[in-house]
């Protein structure tokens, strides 16, 4: 029987995948502070100098992050960089040459414009805010190691904690307002991304995107999610030159108040505002397919109702710790 860790199994991904895991007949060990929802627990917290015991696993999946949008300099921006980055370290040290699939982000990819086709070959830097900056840090040792690395963006399903409930806490008198026009957004159904970093153990090593089959209009998803939860509301569009002002008075007035994230940031606006669709042909090379998409989640279809998009793979979401 193959033996599978999964780090930060209690979070949302973390969760999903070691279900998989176990349902598709592996011993699956839950690594991470809490214990996750099968198989066995190994306690590890990714912020502390520990190294996890990982004695018998054949594959480690690395899920376990610092996600948010935290105030540059604050000490949550520190803990983030603990468990996005020396975390990652001390977890390829004691994989000690076991396959690792490191669960990253699309938030690794350079912002602004021209994301129209985001391949892998897409340029990493300059990223607006310490989750980008800290994923593509983590990223590049776990390349360096050797491991696959799985580009996400936007994860939604099931027990998201992340964008959802900032998104219905920011509906006012009927109205959510979003910044810019309209746009197509590429989306990650959890079951595609729990399904990917079970058949990526025996890919080649580097960096594969991973994202629903088609993408998708922002407003309409967003409308699927309000529909999804009984919320009665229209979609406004706020002028994004007013949205990026909005975002830089935010971050400003943050920095006077460090442990508090600011309400509106430019990384937010820069994943809601501009077009970004993953190619995934590189994974569908290695014969991957994604089987789940947004319309299964639509109330009426017999499907549970949508739960949310999740900020923690490439959205701003508040600031937690899966795992």
């Amino acid at each position: 029987m193959t033996t599978i860790a999964v780090t930060g199994a209690s979070g949302f991904c973390g969760s999903h995948i070691a279900a998989l895991a176990a349902a598709r007949g592996a011993d699956v060990l839950c690594v991470g502070r809490r214990p996750g929802p099968v198989g066995r627990h190994v306690r590890w917290d990714a912020a502390t100098d520990a190294v996890p015991d990982l004695a018998g696993a054949d594959l480690v999946v690395h899920c376990a992050a610092s996600v948010g949008d935290p105030v540059p300099g604050s000490p949550a921006e520190a803990a983030m960089r603990a468990v996005n980055v020396d975390g990652t370290a001390r977890l390829l040290e004691a994989a000690a040459g076991r396959p690792v699939v490191w669960v990253s982000s699309a938030s690794v990819y350079a912002p602004g414009p021209g994301r129209e086709r985001v391949t892998e070959n897409h340029p990493v830097h300059g990223q607006l805010n310490a989750y980008g900056r800290t994923k593509a840090e983590g990223e590049a040792l776990a390349l360096a190691a050797g491991a696959v690395a799985l580009r996400p963006r936007a994860v939604y399903g099931e027990g998201d904690p992340h964008l959802t409930p900032r998104l219905l806490a920011r509906v006012r008198a009927g109205l959510l307002l979003l910044p810019g026009p309209d746009v197509t957004l590429s989306l990650t159904a959890v079951e595609n991304l729990a399904d990917a970093c079970l058949a990526a153990g025996g890919w080649p090593p580097g960096a594969y995107n991973i994202a629903d089959s088609a993408p998708y209009s922002r407003d309409e998803a967003v409308r699927a999610v309000l529909r999804a939860h009984g919320v009665r509301a229209r979609v406004g569009h706020l002028p994004l030159p007013l949205a990026h002002g909005v975002a830089a008075a935010a971050e400003a007035v943050s920095r006077l108040r460090p442990a508090a994230e600011p309400p509106l940031t430019r990384y937010a606006v820069d994943q809601l505002a501009h077009t970004v669709v993953l190619d995934t042909a590189k994974a569908q090379q290695r014969g991957w397919r994604a089987r789940r998409s947004l319309a299964d989640y639509t109330p009426g279809q017999g499907q549970r109702p949508v739960s949310g998009i999740s900020g923690g793979r490439g959205a701003g979401a508040s600031s937690t710790v899966e795992g």
